[in-house]
Parts: C-alpha cells; structure tokens; sequence
C-alpha cells in the first residue's frame, strides 16, 4: 500500500517532541514491511543542514492561499526506504524555531500550516498518489477539510481514505473565525458540525470530523479523550466518532536507544550483563558536577519539557519532603518559567545532590536513561509517552502516573504507579520506589523483568497495516 504522512517534524530533521520521533521511526518500519511511505513537512532551518543530499523534485509549485498565490519549491530524499518531501518556503520555515519563539507562538501559524496541508495536496496531485493519507496532530489537520470540502469534486483525491492520528488532544490550533478565509477555506465550515470551536476555529476539530478513522497513540489515551477531563472540549464529538477511533501504542527504536549499543553512554550494558550500568551511573553524576561517592545512593532522572501537564506542580509540591531523602536528583528539560526557576533553585540551595540543566541535549538524555536508577514522569495525561518504554530498556526503573500510554506500558513488575494526581500520592510512589531500591535482589529482579519487554515497532507497524487495509477495503 501507499501511504503518505503529513507532519510538522520528524527525526533528524526536527524535532520538538514525540511526535517527531513517531514520524521518524513509524515509517521505517512500514517500509520494512514492503509499504510504501512518504513523508511531508516543512524544509525548517533546522532540517535545512541535514539535506545536502536532497534534490528538488518540483520547482514553483503554486500555492493558492485566500486571495493570493504562493509558490513553494519541493525537495526530496530517501531516507530508510522512506520518501521524504520538505516544503521549501523560507519565509514562513526559516526560522529559529518550529512553533514558537520566546515562549510566544509565531502569529502566522496557521498560513504556515495550511501551506503545508496544501503542499500536500499538490504532492498527491504530482509526486505520489497515495492510498490512504495519515495526517498528524493540528497542523496536518487541514488536509481533511481541504479533501473533503474545497476539493470535493477533485477526481484526484476519489477513494483516498484519511486517518488522523492525535499525539496530543491538548494542543488543537483555534484561531480566530477569519482565519478560515485567510487559509482558502469556506465560510459554510464555521459550524458547530464542521469547524466552529466556541465561536472560534479549531483545525484539530476539522480533522477528527471529515476523518474516515482517527487513531491516539495508545489504548489507555483513547479512552480518556472521550472523557470531560481529557477531552478539552471535544469529547462529545469523540464519543460520536468512537467508531472509528482506536489506540495503538507507540513503538520506540532500540538501534538509538538501548544499552547494549548506545553511542552516547560511559559503558555499554545489557540484561544478562549490567555491570556496566555502575559506570554509566558514575558518568552521569560527573556530567552533573554531583559527588561520585553518592553513586551508592538511588539517582532520580527527568527529561521533560517542564510544564504542568507532565506532573511539575506536583513535583514543585514534593521536592521539599524529596530533597530530605537520601536521593541524588538530575534532569534536563526547558518549559514553563516557574518551573525552570524551581529547578534552579533547588540545584543553587542543594548543590551536592541536585543538578538540573534547563533546555536539551540528546547526548546527555541517553546518558539519563542509563545512568539513572529511577525515571521520574507523573504526568497529568500523557497520550503516549517514550522516555518510560526507553527507561524500561535502560533497566531504570519508572516511577509513573497511571494515565494514558504510561498505564499501557507499566505494570507493576516494571514499575511504580500512583493513579490520584496528588503530591501525597506522587511522594508515597517514590518512597515505594526508593523502600525497594533497598533490596538489591527484588530490585535487580524489576530492572530485569523491564529491559525483557519488547516495544519495538514491529508490533505498532502491524497494528497500523492492518488498519490501513481495513480503510482501503
């Protein structure tokens, strides 16, 4: 089958999160498997260093914008058996960041992205016709309104199935109702069954009703979108849809993350052999500048972006009562100011078992996971989550929230989960996490009994090729 992806950022092109790791493992794996996959974004400045390889497969493709007409030139590479297209326009890509600067998002986020849905279109149209599209998240979301209303009538697009794929309902792109216009779309969409979100526009609202299935990237996330806690608004539109929503777990790539072959790490180490481990432990409390001589002592890790919806009120409310224990912590992440300020406070008035680097380095996340006892991530909601399936295979053992894909994942063999979004409840995990730390053999045994479970993508591949059949039949 053919299969085209439109995402906003896919390893290593770009990456700001999850989902770029999805894009750029989920299809690799398809590929493997005799589907053929392409792949569209934008041609950041990020990625732009990354293709000296590429080759422009369409020069001046025009782009019909409201009024106006854009033209935007399209490069490609093969990338793992993978066809990756990346929409040339370096006023609205060539910038110092994807989404946002300073903290502020770049007011002109949704022609940027509506330029890449209708790049996509112009790819079906010149480049690959694809048997079903799979957009991501928001800013892929106007592909379907685009397919299923601006261009109904368009023979180029008949029996072209849609999947959505929701990385994280939190985030849904509104925008004001004369964004519409500006983006090329009719005024018959601003309406409660169509796109119309509180008398505003929601791009991911467009995406979940002209789908033809939508999926979340895990089980337990799916369900809880269709909640009022989770659903941010649009549960109700979820549960009318429920038939054609599943969840299939991310998978994760275990050539870049395991112990056994990680470039990045003091010492490799594996299930049978874990010496190594004590190396990479020592290692990461140098990276630090934290006493060596506290390698005895269990060492808490994070990576994160430091926001609440990853549980960092709930951290702010325990470190008094954490920072008592005989626990070393570190962590790198950049987020929400009151929460870097709370880090750095707490490395300034406990140097000796604290360090925290605000922002993010690949080389010292690897070093994390395998120099690390124990994975902290309390998550509010958490649609699917990596770092834990990575924690597992770097014998750390999670400490997690139950919600969404952390409760897939973890079980009680493997970790410890608390389900009451509390302090109280987060403080009494770590405290059983850190009780059996103390016993060597039970505590082996879990590191163990983790690095056994298999998340590769070959499980996730399967799933999503027997979905795509389905829709194709």
């Amino acid at each position: 089958m053919k299969i085209l992806m439109v995402a906003s950022e896919a390893t290593p092109y770009a990456k700001t999160g999850g989902l770029a790791d999805v894009i750029g493992a989920l299809p690799a794996a398809l590929a493997s498997r005799g589907e053929q996959v392409a792949v569209i974004m934008p041609l950041y400045r990020e990625a732009a260093g990354r293709l000296q390889s590429a080759e422009r497969v369409y020069a001046d493709m025009p782009i019909p914008i409201g009024t106006h007409v854009r033209t935007v030139n399209i490069w490609g590479i093969v990338d793992r058996g993978v066809q990756f297209f990346f929409v040339d326009d370096p006023p609205l890509y060539d910038r110092a960041a994807l989404y946002t600067e300073a903290g502020v998002d770049y007011p002109d986020n949704p022609l940027r992205f509506a330029v890449l849905c209708r790049a996509a279109l112009g790819a079906v149209r010149s480049l690959f016709r694809p048997h079903v599209i799979q957009y991501h998240d928001w800013q892929g979301s106007l592909v379907a309104p685009l397919i299923r209303r601006r261009f109904a009538a368009d023979p180029t697009f008949y029996g072209i199935k849609l999947l959505f794929t929701i990385h994280n309902l939190g985030y849904q792109g509104i925008f004001p109702r004369t964004v519409l216009s500006d983006v090329g779309l009719g005024a018959d969409l601003f309406h409660p069954d169509a796109m119309e979100f509180h008398n505003e526009i929601n791009f991911l609202k467009g995406g979940i009703v002209f789908a033809d299935a939508i999926n979340t990237v895990s089980r337990g996330y799916a369900r809880e979108i269709q909640t009022p806690e989770l659903g941010f608004g649009l549960e109700g539109l979820l549960q009318r849809r429920s038939d054609v929503l599943c969840g299939i777990v991310n998978g994760v790539d275990y050539l870049e993350w395991s112990p056994e072959n990680d470039r990045y790490i003091a010492a490799p180490y594996s299930r049978e052999d874990l010496s190594g481990k004590a190396e990479c432990k020592r290692d990461l409390l140098r990276t630090f500048r934290l006493p060596e001589e506290r390698a005895n002592l269990p060492l808490i890790g994070m990576v994160s972006r430091f926001v609440s919806q990853k549980g960092f009120d709930l951290v702010a409310e325990i470190t008094p009562e954490l920072v008592k224990k005989d626990v070393s912590i570190v962590g790198i992440g950049t987020g929400e100011p009151q929460y870097e300020e709370m880090f750095q406070s707490l490395s300034r008035g406990h140097p000796e078992k604290v360090s925290i680097r605000i922002g993010y380095d690949n080389e010292i996340a690897h070093k994390i996971e395998a120099g690390s006892d124990i994975f902290l991530m309390p998550s509010r909601y958490e649609p699917c989550g990596l770092n834990q399936i990575y924690s597992l295979r770097y014998g750390t053992v999670p400490v997690v929230r139950a919600t969404g894909g952390l409760d897939d994942t973890i079980d009680e063999e493997t970790g410890f989960k608390f389900t009451e979004y509390s302090g109280t409840a987060l403080l009494d995990a770590v405290g059983a996490a850190l009780e059996t730390y103390a016993d060597r053999a039970r505590w082996m045994a879990m590191m163990r009994t983790g690095m056994e479970k298999d998340f590769s993508w070959g499980a996730s591949a399967a799933e999503y090729i027997a979905l795509y059949r389905r829709l194709a039949a």
